[in-house]
């Protein structure tokens, strides 16, 4: 499986604003063939000095492996989400991890 970890910093950190992203990731990038797992959702208010919150939102997608990943980054849905919110991006940051599960 591969973990698909994406960290957005915007430029308008209002609330309205962040709810508008998160609304984005729902419409346009879940219900992707090969979605084992699919959450989206801002930074939680933990002050603890290992934190890093310098974001606002977080989108967590697992695929069931590389080749459903890719296709997704090449999907239309995921497209219009890039070319319709990209503008509103300070930074964005994004984490590729290949999982292996272990049940205890």
């Amino acid at each position: 499986m591969l973990a698909h970890t994406v960290f957005f910093r915007l430029k308008d950190r209002s609330p309205a604003a962040i709810e508008r992203l998160v609304a984005a990731c729902r419409d346009h990038l879940s219900g992707h063939p090969g979605e084992v797992v699919f959450a989206v959702g801002t930074c939680a208010p933990y002050d603890r000095h290992v934190n890093d919150r310098d974001w606002q939102v977080a989108l967590h997608i697992v695929f069931d492996s590389r080749a459903t990943h890719d296709t997704y980054q090449q999907a239309e849905r995921h497209e219009i989400f890039i070319a319709t919110h990209a503008d509103s991006w300070e930074q964005v940051r994004v984490f590729d991890a290949d999982l292996s599960v272990c049940n205890a």
